[in-house]
């Protein structure tokens, strides 16, 4: 009895280890027994169509196979209510969920797109008021330029000027002072030619009497 117990125990933990999932098919629901057969009570009354399941083993001659539900319960069930892939309705819910999927990915990447294409002629604009304020910054610094390069040369023309006029009026000093000079040089040649006048006539006024007299005496 013990060895025949453990030769169960151990079939059982073979078939639990090479359990491969299957798929409930078409059927819309498979009831689940307790047994191989008709007779055995219903454990589940019944997996869903599509419901993936635990398959633990089969009995060829009796056409039933034994699964594992998600929830765990264990039976029996016809091995044609069995198939390896899923049923052809969830393979199209499946594939319309990945359609979904797919749509609306491709829907943020249109907005995305449209988003950055709405940024690129936002850039672009900017990028030519940056253009436009950069040439009118080129000009206004032309123009700053011209006008300094013109103060400058103006400033070097005021110098000269200023030059030049410290130069004009030393020269007016000069010709005051040589005027001057002059005025008191001919001042003092009028002064001496009266002298001289005055002495001259002081002579004469002396020597004319005198021939007066000797020409006097010799009569």
């Amino acid at each position: 009895m013990g060895k025949k117990a453990l030769l169960l125990a151990g079939l059982l933990i073979s078939s639990f280890a090479f359990a491969e999932t299957k798929y409930i098919d078409d059927t819309m629901y498979a009831p689940l027994r307790s047994g191989q057969g008709l007779e055995f009570r219903i454990v589940h009354k019944g997996i869903k169509s599509g419901t993936p399941v635990e398959h633990l083993q089969t009995n060829a001659e009796s056409g039933y196979s034994l699964i594992r539900t998600p929830e765990g319960i264990e039976g029996w069930l016809p091995t044609r209510f069995l198939v390896n892939e899923p049923v052809a309705r969830d393979k199209l819910n499946r594939m319309t969920q990945q359609y979904t999927a797919l749509q609306q990915k491709f829907n943020d990447l249109q907005n995305e797109y449209n988003q950055v294409k709405g940024e690129n002629s936002d850039l672009g604009g900017a990028r030519e008021q940056l253009e436009k304020s950069n040439k009118e910054l080129q000009l206004e610094l032309s123009n700053i330029k011209r006008i300094s390069e013109n103060a400058i040369a103006l400033d070097t023309r005021n110098r000269e000027l200023r030059e030049s006029n410290e130069k004009l009026k030393n020269e007016v000093e000069l010709l005051s002072a040589e005027n001057l000079r002059l005025k008191d040089s001919d001042e003092r040649d009028k002064m001496l030619l009266g002298g001289g006048l005055v002495l001259l006539g002081v002579i004469i006024a002396l020597i004319v009497p005198m021939f007066k007299r000797e020409k006097k005496a010799g009569w």
